[in-house]
């Protein structure tokens, strides 16, 4: 190892550990003179990515990406109209793009159903987006808490829906979006749809966040055999419709520092495509690089716990 590459991990190490500066546009800007390289220009032709969530934010900065790699898009969204503006919209930026839009509610356990049954054909990459930060507790027609039901058991039930299309391709990817925020929590699955204690949204989107790393890695064991790699990152802080909408004391506060939503998605395209993520399974990224998925010893989940995650999803999603 060359004293670079020491002094670059250990700032690397720095930023991570206080936050601010790694999660902010700061951490992007230093990290990418060092990162990972680029996947070639046309790393995914010939391929077929479904992102959730992609009419706004991360999802379509993420379509944007896949797509200037020269990937088939289909935009998965609740509302038609604003996901036929988003593909007007990726069209001005990839001319050309091959982009179809899906409608589909992830917390909507009957609609996934309905959407996963009925798309057919090739399916390379599957990046589940769309998440939700409610401001106080609701629960959907399923009698699921909304924050859960979008993050965790749509999108559970939607890899197993998509699976056949993912173990025929020669490289299938699964990539969960998570947050920095999971850090904040342990897994809870005492208290899976937070029905204890006074509910609070930020507190129930880590929850749900948290949540999603650990079913991450349960897929990546899952789809191992058939050749499908799952991950999972984290954006940093983002400047989104979702936060300055969900959190706008902190997007007020934090604007200067915030990434664009390209810096945001960066990860999630370049796990969708890098050789180098290929290589990987069931890790946690951001920026490029594989991060621990725990800070503190005692939030570290028992493996009865992870299993009760999965026996929980299946469940529910039955």
């Amino acid at each position: 190892m060359t004293v670079t590459n020491v002094v670059t991990g250990a700032v690397d190490w720095a930023m991570d550990r206080t936050i601010g500066p790694g999660y902010s546009r700061l951490g992007f800007e230093a990290r990418k003179r060092f990162w990972a390289a680029d996947p070639p220009s046309d790393a995914l032709k010939g391929r077929v990515a479904l992102v959730t969530g992609a009419n706004s934010g991360l999802g379509k900065a993420a379509a944007v990406g896949l797509a200037r790699l020269g990937a088939v898009v289909h935009l998965v969204v609740r509302d038609v109209t604003k996901g036929e503006r988003a593909k007007a919209e990726i069209l001005d930026a990839v001319p050309g793009a091959e982009l179809h839009v899906g409608r589909c509610d992830l917390s909507d356990l009957t609609a996934v159903r309905e959407f996963g049954d009925s798309f057919a054909g090739q399916l390379d990459v599957l990046v589940h987006n769309a998440g939700v930060l409610p401001p106080e507790r609701a629960e959907t027609e399923d009698g699921h808490e909304v924050a859960l039901a979008t993050a965790v058991l749509g999108p559970h039930l939607l890899t197993g829906l998509l699976s056949p299309a993912l173990k025929a391709s020669l490289d299938g990817r699964v990539v969960f979006v998570s947050s920095g925020g999971m850090y904040s929590q342990s897994l809870r699955i005492d208290d899976p749809e937070y029905r204890e204690g006074e509910f609070a949204g930020a507190k129930a989107y880590s929850r749900v966040k948290r949540m999603q790393v650990v079913l991450a890695e349960l897929w990546a064991e899952e789809l191992r055999v058939d050749g499908v790699v799952v991950h999972s990152m984290h954006p940093g802080w983002a400047d989104t419709p979702g936060v300055s909408t969900s959190l706008p004391r902190f997007h007020r506060v934090t604007k200067p520092l915030l990434r664009t939503p390209e810096q945001g998605a960066d990860t999630i395209v370049w796990l969708a495509a890098s050789a180098e993520a290929g290589r990987e399974n069931g890790k946690f990224w951001h920026d490029r690089r594989v991060r621990p998925t725990h800070f503190l010893p005692w939030q570290h989940e028992s493996e009865e716990d992870r299993l009760a995650l999965w026996t929980f999803c299946e469940t529910a999603t039955r």
